[in-house]
């Protein structure tokens, strides 16, 4: 009798992994995605001891509560593009924007009829939220003071919005919600860029507004029965670097680390807002960031004074080094996370979309997250091997590389951003434009070993190739690309947008 039920659980125990979390529990867990803007992937303490000097109590703690990710990447190594591959699932060089990022007045990025995170989590009775920075391209029409704003995040899944159109240093300088600005565009202002504004809009004001919004939203979605999904993307550590009067200081490395301090406080108001509520024990918490740290930062005055905010890696924002898209990711689900856990597995925030289908149970249609990949067997440690052994790095040139298992093929010279030997430039362009490097061994990028292993370099070339010519790299019928893709740019390309 006793092996019966053995037999049992363990057959329950499969079930409830192919059915999904939701499918088998009957309760949909909240997913709440963080998304901090610039944040480099040793600006985190618990990532980063040894050679991180700026305190991150609030998001050390959350860590320690969940699961410590040291593999993940976001697609790009800018934000633009790493924001449309989260919330579709699907490379961001698929689509028009094969190299740089969108501006504030830029049209939408996401096709009207492509499935996205929200889009489908609304069809399983969520309901949605965006709170933060959008820039995927809304159609805000120009010089009109208080204008219609259409194709926004309401039109792309999102039941609410508010927040800003593109980064904190991009005009215009207003807040937006759902489908207009909460203020007329009557004067104009600076920060890094000149544009139209809203009277009272203040950049140092953004950080604590979205917080408490993102509070505010927590707290009222306790109060009914419906799970909710809030996307909170923040506007910090990027440009302009503000930090709040209160914060001022209390770093020892200026204004930036004042700034990265403030962005771990918000992700502590948040994360408490949700313990308050009692939704502690089956709210999924993912904090992350959209891509390295940025040179605004002043990165060799920080690694002066001790603080490393790229860790061990090689590069910063912009670059093909991992130092521009390996970024911190941590996820908390106390129902089925074990606290204090680590994960060394590859994995990538464009997951996001098969990660929500898996614990949803349903199967994606073929024209949906053709790149995503769950992660929800690494959470709950039922996968018996990886879950991804291949992903696709971009860089703000639209340089590409492939990773494969533990090896790197980057097909340039020098950082394929702005890191010196930067992309395009003398001292890059003297240099073999291939790359291949072991991760296991030299996570620094230090060692190229592409002249001594020609047939790896041609296979993943090879295997490159496929990926963006089947216009997905999951299983399934072959997609269309949005627009053609060069694998090897032969130059700086034009920023289009």
């Amino acid at each position: 009798m006793r092996h019966t039920w053995i037999i049992l659980a363990g057959l329950l125990l499969v079930f409830s992994a192919s059915l999904g979390w939701a499918a088998t529990s009957g309760e949909k867990p909240n997913i709440v995605f963080i998304l901090a803007d610039d944040l480099g992937y040793g600006d985190v303490q618990c990532y980063n001891p040894e050679r991180g000097k700026i305190p991150t109590p609030y998001i050390d703690r959350l860590a320690a509560e969940g699961m410590m990710f040291t593999d993940a990447h976001s697609t790009s190594s800018v934000c633009t593009p790493s924001r449309y591959s989260i919330l579709t699932g699907r490379y961001n060089w698929r689509t028009r924007l094969q190299s740089g990022v969108l501006s504030g007045y830029s049209p939408p990025l996401i096709d009207a009829n492509r499935l996205t995170v929200p889009a489908l989590l609304k069809q399983h009775g969520y309901h949605t939220a965006c709170i933060g920075k959008w820039h995927l391209g809304m159609n805000i029409p120009r010089r009109e003071p208080s204008p219609k704003i259409t194709d926004g995040p309401t039109t792309r899944g999102f039941d609410y919005f508010f927040g800003i159109s593109a980064s904190l240093d991009m005009p215009p300088f207003a807040y937006i919600e759902n489908d207009h600005f909460t203020e007329p565009l009557t004067t104009t202002k600076t920060w890094q860029r000149t544009g139209p504004a809203a009277a009272s809009f203040e950049a140092v004001d953004v950080l604590p507004t979205l917080t408490q919004r993102a509070v505010d939203y927590i707290t009222e979605r306790a109060t009914t029965k419906q799970p909710f999904f809030l996307y909170l993307a923040l506007t910090s550590p990027h440009t302009p670097i503000v930090p709040s009067k209160e914060w001022q200081g209390k770093s020892p490395l200026g204004k930036y680390g004042d700034f990265v301090m403030q962005t771990d406080w918000t992700v502590g108001q948040v994360v408490a807002a949700i313990d308050r509520a009692g939704l502690r024990e089956n709210t999924l918490v993912i904090f992350t960031s959209d891509n390295g740290c940025s040179k605004a930062a002043r990165i060799e005055e920080l690694q002066q004074r001790g603080h490393y905010p790229s860790g061990p890696l090689r590069g910063s924002k912009s670059d093909i080094w991992d130092g521009g898209h390996r970024i911190p990711f941590i996820v908390r689900w106390p129902a089925r996370v074990p606290a204090g856990s680590r994960c060394d597995q590859l994995v990538c925030q464009m997951d996001l979309m098969a990660t929500c289908a898996d614990i949803l149970g349903v199967t994606l249609p073929p024209d949906a997250g053709e790149d995503s990949v769950s992660f929800l067997p690494l959470l709950t440690g039922q996968a018996k091997e990886p879950v991804r052994r291949v992903l696709v790095h971009h860089s703000y040139y639209g340089v590409f590389a492939l990773r494969e298992e533990q090896w790197k093929l980057a097909l340039c010279g020098g950082s394929g951003g702005w890191t010196p030997p930067s992309f395009g430039g003398p001292e890059a362009m003297a240099l073999p434009q291939t790359q291949l490097y072991n991760m296991a061994t030299d996570i620094g990028e230090t060692n190229n070993l592409y002249a001594e292993q020609p047939e790896r370099v041609t296979s993943m070339t090879q295997l490159l190739e496929k990926v963006v010519a089947d216009g997905r790299s999951t299983p399934g019928p072959k997609q269309a690309n949005d627009a053609p893709v060069e694998i090897r740019k032969k130059g700086k390309p034009r920023r289009r947008g």
